[in-house]
């Protein structure tokens, strides 16, 4: 009975982790539930959840469809969350075309442009671009890390929206930027919550 009880609770604890951020792998999910990889993969496969790569797809197929004022490919980053004139989330995983080869540390460009254009994508409007931005570097990011962006729309004046902008490596602040994006489309006016 103890084996089906910490199997129904590791599982639910697995549904939880993905429910708060659908981007980890088998690997990190083994590693913070202190089980096999292939422990996660067998859970994975009795709970329905598929795999890495297709959950990201399912929710880049519902997300991207809202996006206004960028394609979905001119995006930096896997949108996880969008909700337009609001808030939003973004994922970057970092590879080794986004790093310096000498230090491994990623490009800073590459943390700019995915909070640029997570920035821009909040905007309800079908051209948007930015006017200003206030950045900040917080610490190195390194090949293998994962970078998730979170957007919120601070201030509406018109035309122009002020976007808060704060990425983060597991829970620590790796970059912030507060950015003034202008609806150049013309609506203009959104509500700020």
């Amino acid at each position: 009975m103890k084996g089906s009880e910490g199997r129904k609770a590791r599982r639910k604890a697995l549904e939880e982790l993905l429910r708060r951020d659908p981007f980890l792998t088998d690997w990190q999910l083994a590693d913070q539930l202190g089980v096999s990889v292939a422990t996660i993969r067998l859970d994975r496969m009795a709970l329905a959840i598929p795999e890495l790569r297709e959950r990201a797809r399912i929710i880049a197929a519902g997300t991207y469809s809202e996006v206004k004022a960028l394609r979905g490919e001119e995006v930096i980053g896997d949108l996880v969350e969008l909700n337009l004139g609001r808030d939003g989330t973004s994922v970057l995983m970092v590879t080794d075309q986004m790093v310096f080869s000498r230090s491994q540390i990623m490009r800073g460009h590459h943390l700019f442009a995915q909070a640029n254009s997570l920035a821009v994508a909040l905007v309800d409007s079908d051209l948007a671009l930015t006017k200003t931005a206030q950045v900040s570097y917080r610490r190195p990011v390194k090949l293998g890390d994962r970078v998730m962006a979170k957007a919120a729309v601070t201030a509406v004046e018109g035309y122009r929206y002020q976007v808060q902008v704060n990425s983060f490596v597991r829970d620590e602040l790796v970059f912030s930027g507060e950015f003034v994006v202008v609806d150049v489309a013309g609506k203009g006016g959104a509500k700020v919550d």
